[in-house]
């Protein structure tokens, strides 16, 4: 049988950093952050990593296709030593592991100005069943670590749970998500013009952010940008 912890008393026990393995530490150390959390070039509507030449440009994908994205910003490339922590906290009934990696976008040069310029935050939104059986929507725990303005869940439903599409390249997932967002119609007025920030944790290959925001400019957003913890290379 699993041991629950609550949020409030892991958040204060010692434990070993994921990384190196010191002792005691937060999930990644001061030393490991300051080693693999270097901020480099993005695209900047999707956050791909681009060359130190393209600083603030946008990738190939994204001149060819412009994306419904204004802005994104990721804080990490998704792996080594990123992806311990991020699984943890995600899939292993570790939410305070929430409020470190928090930490990591909140030191982004970029992260002060994207927040306040945007009037509603919007997490996304993780389907009925999902929700049970995690016990909670990590998105959510995200958008209020990081102080998020405006924190809204229910401007967005998801209105089916979509098959695991980690082995899934882009096209499909964007099928699979066809249809899967929707923002409910006495919500709807909430939206008129205002500039959204979308939350999640991890990007793979950006088809949840974009199904996510097609369904708010639908609804009557005026600008949609997005934040996560970090995107897959």
């Amino acid at each position: 049988m699993r041991l629950h912890i609550p949020a409030w008393l892991s958040a204060r026990i010692p434990s070993q950093c994921l990384a190196c393995g010191s002792w005691p530490a937060q999930p990644l150390c001061a030393q490991c952050q300051a080693r693999f959390a270097q901020h480099v070039p993005r695209c900047r509507s999707c956050a791909l990593r681009l060359p130190d030449a393209h600083a603030g440009a946008h990738c190939g994908q994204c001149l060819r296709h412009p994306p419904v994205l204004q802005h994104c910003l990721v804080a990490v490339d998704y792996g080594y030593p990123w992806a311990l922590p991020l699984t943890q906290w995600k899939l292993h009934a570790q939410p305070a592991i929430g409020r470190h990696l928090a930490q990591w976008l909140q030191q982004h040069a970029a992260w002060p100005a994207l927040r306040d310029g945007c009037a509603l935050t919007i997490p996304i939104p993780l389907s009925p069943q999902r929700l049970r059986n995690r016990g909670y929507n990590q998105a959510l725990l995200l958008a209020r670590a990081l102080d998020c303005p405006a924190i809204q869940p229910q401007l967005l439903q998801r209105t089916h749970d979509t098959p695991t599409q980690m082995r899934q390249g882009r096209t499909a997932r964007l099928r699979n998500l066809r249809g899967a967002f929707r923002v409910p119609p006495q919500h709807q007025g909430l939206l008129d013009g205002k500039t959204v920030l979308l939350v999640d944790d991890v990007i793979t290959t950006g088809a949840t952010l974009q199904a996510a925001a097609q369904a708010l400019l639908a609804a009557g957003a005026g600008q949609v940008h997005a934040v996560a913890l970090a995107r897959t290379p």
